[in-house]
């Protein structure tokens, strides 16, 4: 049996006492905080995390910070609107990262994720450039603080992520999985593309989809299992390649039906992890 540790993502918004409450009530040992609101994080709010976390016995394995203003998830106006790559409003959501590391620091988490966008192919355009010399300031920041500075994958395609790392070039980057959305923008099967990148990996989100069926729509998220992702193969690539961090839930809907393909989730990982 392998001895990764399972967990789920969970919200800032809702309060660190009750997200890490449900966390634990669900029986994760481990979470992804997730905030999208750089207000949040205040040295007070970060006493709270600190408690909350201890109190429940929940880690938190990644800050996923989130950056302000309009996203559209799609693969239309998603690379006009998601991440840092877009240079309109760039200069106004740099911020909120080097909040997100500061705060990352005083609740103890080991890094911070994020979308960065849709890195461009052609790393000889100036967006590029542009967005390659922001990254470097930003993980450069994040590892003067002894943290991680961790890419959630989607919007680029594998070779363009280690590109980009390569060419960042500081000693604490670190990809955050997300195997489903490399189906749901039809950018890679995700297990073919820990061939690419596979060392770099630090943290797993255990979500299923599958691929775009017209030029315009991401491809449909599915519970774990129902999915192309192929979880067998994928974490037992992953523990050949000496991944120990954590596969974190995240089902992006809402509601009754969410916890229940959340539980269902973690019995069906908990199956694999038994059978490796």
């Amino acid at each position: 049996m392998v001895s990764l540790q399972l967990g789920v993502v969970s919200r800032l918004v809702e309060g660190p006492e009750e997200a890490l409450r449900k966390v634990a009530e669900m029986g994760f040992p481990t979470t992804q905080l997730i905030c999208w609101d750089p207000d949040w994080f205040t040295a007070e709010m970060a006493e709270r995390v600190r408690a909350s976390s201890e109190q429940n016995q929940v880690a938190i394995s990644t800050l996923w910070v989130g950056t302000p203003g309009k996203y559209v998830w799609d693969l239309v106006r998603g690379p006009s609107t998601i991440g840092i790559v877009p240079e309109s409003t760039r200069e106004e959501r740099m911020p909120a990262l080097y909040k997100g590391a500061d705060f990352a620091e005083m609740i103890g988490a080991p890094s911070i994720t994020t979308h960065v966008g849709f890195i461009p192919d052609d790393p000889l355009t100036a967006l590029y450039r542009q967005v390659t010399e922001a990254l470097r300031g930003i993980a450069q920041y994040c590892a003067d603080k002894g943290i991680g500075f961790w890419f959630e994958t989607g919007q680029e395609t594998p070779v363009t992520l280690l590109r980009t790392m390569e060419d960042i070039g500081t000693d604490n980057l670190g990809i955050n999985l997300d195997p489903a959305n490399l189906l749901l923008y039809g950018k890679a099967n995700p297990v073919d593309a820990l061939d690419v990148f596979g060392r770099y990996v630090r943290g797993v989100h255990a979500k299923d989809g599958e691929y775009p069926t017209n030029g315009r729509e991401l491809g449909v998220e599915k519970p774990l299992g129902q999915g192309r992702v192929g979880f067998s193969r994928l974490i037992g690539k992953l523990v050949d390649l000496g991944f120990d961090g954590a596969l974190t839930i995240e089902r992006e809907i809402s509601g009754p039906q969410q916890i229940a393909d959340i539980k269902s989730g973690k019995r069906y990982l908990e199956s694999i992890l038994a059978n490796l």
